[in-house]
């Protein structure tokens, strides 16, 4: 199995242990990427828009993008662990999902999305996770991933994990393994309802588009050349 990891932070603490057990727990033999941030993607999006009105190559960050991108796109599993900062995820993460939205179905989106999986690891001090998930599960609903599974970490007794005790300890690992064990050997998913309503708006959308422009915009070429809608 092939499996991208997009960590959130560089800090070697609670995130990176869930996420090295997470992994471990997956069993040996699997092709994993990893990338950390902001490490491997040291930049905000410039709101520029050059990709959405040319090309994606064309960002002034894509020699930190499209790496990222391109192993997503190679990957059947997508793997992202982030700790909660103020009830969200890390702005590291969001930098990321926001140089990423030239691939929402709404924009130019890549077929080959439909039919990934993708596990969310979340931690925080006390058990509010959602917001974290929520800005990341939302991204990547939008990018066409049919199945997204969460697990959240509430750590309960600090934030340092050597200082937790044995027993939060255990339980945490425990946790971690028992969500692993539930991706570990899955098929990879049908396009999910979801996903399929979505893109059904959205192909409809550019294709009324498309027959009022006498010159197609980016997208609207792109969903063209897929075969998903016609040229009037």
């Amino acid at each position: 199995m092939k499996i991208t990891v997009i960590t959130g932070t560089e800090q070697k603490g609670c995130t990176y242990r869930i996420k090295e057990t997470f992994l471990d727990a997956l069993g040996p033999g699997h092709d994993i990427t990893e990338f950390y941030l902001p490490r491997d993607l040291p930049h905000f999006c410039s709101g520029c828009k050059v990709c959405f009105f040319k090309n994606e190559d064309l960002c002034p960050h894509a020699d930190y993008v499209v790496p990222i991108w391109d192993s997503m796109l190679e990957s059947d599993l997508l793997v992202f662990a982030s700790p909660v900062y103020a009830l969200r995820t890390t702005g590291q993460i969001k930098a990321l999902l926001d140089h990423l939205c030239v691939h929402w179905m709404v924009h130019r989106p890549d077929e080959r999305m439909f039919h990934k999986r993708a596990a969310i690891l979340t931690n925080a001090v006390g058990p509010i996770q959602k917001g974290a998930q929520s800005d990341i599960k939302t991204s990547l609903t939008w990018l066409g991933v049919s199945q997204i599974r969460t697990l959240g970490i509430g750590l309960m007794e600090g934030v340092i994990f050597n200082q937790l005790s044995e027993k939060r300890q255990r339980v945490i690992l425990r946790k971690t393994v028992k969500f692993a064990e539930i991706l570990k050997n899955q098929a990879p998913p049908r396009q999910g309802l979801k996903v399929k309503i979505l893109f059904a708006i959205c192909r409809r959308m550019h294709q009324q588009a498309a027959r009022k422009e006498t010159v197609l915009s980016a997208d609207n070429e792109h969903w063209v050349k897929k075969g998903w809608i016609k040229t009037p």
